[in-house]
């Protein structure tokens, strides 16, 4: 017995066989049934999902002897002459090699004649969108005209290449795409009546490589049971195929997740070697990858087309990347198969999957804000609970010697005082390894009232002045970098009701700080609201020794310290936040 392919063995004979385009079968029927047929039908949709197959089944329901229930019942003669393909009634033409003016003419003439046996004489056209312009307007008189007894069905794959003129005298039905599902069933359906083992994940695996076609799947399971017999062991398929793991993709995110750049350059190397398809390997990984992110974002695995042992695998695995992570990762991945389509080199599409992984793999996690939260909430109930103990440099009293830098000095009192530098060329290097450090993360020591002033309404207070002062130091940040960084390694020594007096560590940041003068005093003002003017000193050993005299700083409240943290800080500037009290 001559053997015939699946796809021909197993073709549906009736409507209810027509797998995943029940909306065109029950119009169709319904049709039949109620006397509503019409002249001519065009069927669109992709390759493989039976635009032919409802053609004759239709061909057969409207002329078989003896229909049952509008489905035609393949055993009386006229269904046995369509199905073997020797009906005088049913014409299946090629579009593509028949899509002259001439051919269409003749059409044309053989139209004008009755039906030899049954009721209607059928043209059945494929591909039809082939034909040329001439002939789709050699063929318009016949659509809108056409005698009693013809039936004209078109089929096509590219709907938007056949005139409107056309379509406008055709009812159209659009086939759509097999799901996986759908094609998973009737090959198991095929499997038990060929007396053929098969598992649902090698099922599976052909389903989804047949891209929506049962056609195709029909294809692949002829070729697969040629190369494993009538038990089908799903690695030997998967070989034979050439199709990639599952288990690479979870190898690839597993390294992606461990930062582990030398074994994603093995990995590459091994698909490689492997003669895997790069852009088919990136494909199921951007596949991978949609699956976590729909496991991530519903909690559920409904939504996710894959064997039922991945489903619970993906709903087991932990959790290493959040969704804003899969989306960057699933940008770079389709960067990078935009790159590899077009570098036809077989080592420039490595070095760009190479490139790709590494990407991935030096991705930074991204932080959600209600993490950012809980973090702050921690932070909080741990601040009160410390003490800092470091203290930056103090213009104060230090026993009997007593610092004058405005105001008259009598000759009775002498004072000693640190050495204010007007012009830097005047300036000698001063030792600072007896300096402490200055801190940038602790509130500086309270400053001293400058002799000679007292408080007025419009004066600047000490407790203002510490608690405003890394306000300015921030904006200097913001604004001038340079200029922030030296006022962070600076200290606020002294206030008065018109100036704030800094001390600087050397030579160098008092010559910057200088030369930046009006700009730091603007900004002062408009923190302080007043007018103030900028002293800047050079720390001496006089200077570093108040800090042992000098009264300790007071505790900084909880929320000064979170308002302070970097994190806020950060936070304020990307969203544009302001404090509300």
């Amino acid at each position: 017995m001559t053997y015939i392919v699946t796809a021909r063995k197993w073709r549906p004979m009736v409507f209810e066989d027509i797998v995943g385009q029940g909306h065109v079968a029950t119009t169709l029927r319904n049709a039949i049934a109620k006397n509503r047929l019409s002249h001519a039908y065009i069927f669109s949709g992709p390759r493989g999902v039976g635009k032919t197959t409802t053609a004759r089944i239709l061909a057969k329901a409207i002329n078989c002897l003896h229909p049952v229930d509008v489905n035609p019942d393949n055993e009386c003669e006229l269904c046995r002459e369509i199905t073997e393909g020797r009906s005088l009634n049913v014409f299946e033409i090629d579009g593509a090699s028949n899509r002259g003016v001439d051919e269409i003419r003749n059409l044309r003439e053989a139209v004008r004649y009755a039906p030899a046996k049954g009721r209607y004489k059928v043209y059945i056209i494929d591909e039809v969108h082939m034909l040329t312009k001439e002939a789709f307007n050699a063929l318009l008189k016949t659509l809108e005209e056409p005698p009693p007894s013809i039936v004209f069905i078109f089929a096509t794959t590219e709907i938007h290449k056949v005139p409107s003129t056309i379509l406008s005298r055709c009812q159209r039905f659009d086939f759509r795409r097999i799901s996986i599902e759908e094609i998973i069933g009737r090959l198991r359906f095929i499997a038990s009546q060929e007396k053929i083992t098969i598992g649902d994940e090698a099922l599976f695996v052909i389903a989804k490589r047949s891209d929506g076609s049962l056609r195709d799947a029909q294809s692949i399971f002829d070729q697969i049971v040629s190369f494993c017999g009538k038990n089908i062991d799903t690695r030997e398929m998967a070989r034979m195929l050439n199709v990639v793991d599952e288990e690479i993709f979870f190898r690839t995110t597993d390294i992606i997740a461990n930062k582990n750049a030398g074994e994603g350059l093995s990995l590459i190397r091994e698909i490689t070697s492997r003669g895997y398809d790069l852009r088919e390997f990136l494909a199921g990984l951007m596949e991978h990858l949609r699956s976590m992110l729909v496991v991530c974002t519903t909690e559920s695995a409904e939504l996710i087309e894959t064997s039922e042992v991945y489903k619970k695998r993906y709903l087991e695995a932990p959790k290493a990347f959040n969704a804003s992570d899969l989306l960057r990762l699933l940008k770079i991945a389709a960067e990078t198969d935009t790159a590899i389509r077009w570098d036809h080199s077989s080592a420039g599409g490595r070095l760009k999957l190479e490139i790709g992984l590494m990407q991935m793999i030096r991705l930074d996690r991204s932080v959600q804000i209600d993490a950012l939260l809980r973090e702050l909430d921690e932070l909080k109930k741990k601040v009160p609970g410390e003490v800092n103990d470091r203290r930056a440099i103090p213009f104060a009293e230090s026993g009997a010697q007593k610092p004058v830098v405005r105001g008259s000095v009598k000759a009775s009192q002498p004072a000693l005082r640190p050495e204010q530098i007007v012009e830097p060329a005047a300036a000698s290097p001063r030792p600072s390894r007896n300096f402490p450090e200055p801190s940038t993360t602790v509130p500086p020591a309270r400053p001293a009232v400058l002799a000679g002033d007292s408080p007025d309404a419009d004066s600047i207070s000490i407790d203002e002045a510490q608690a405003k002062w890394p306000m300015l130091i921030d904006e200097a940040c913001k604004k001038r970098i340079a200029v922030g960084t030296m006022l962070r390694e600076t200290a606020l020594v002294g206030v008065s009701a018109d100036s704030l007096r800094i001390s600087c560590p050397d030579d160098f940041h008092l010559d910057q700080l200088r030369r930046n003068r009006e700009f730091i005093s603007e900004l002062a003002q408009n923190i302080y609201g007043a007018k103030v003017r900028l002293d800047t000193i050079l720390a001496t050993a006089r200077t570093a020794s108040s800090l042992a005299h000098s009264e300790p700083p007071p505790k900084e409240s909880p929320e000064s310290a979170v308002r302070r943290h970097p994190v806020i800080q950060a936070l304020i500037r990307e969203f544009g936040a302001k404090e509300v009290e």
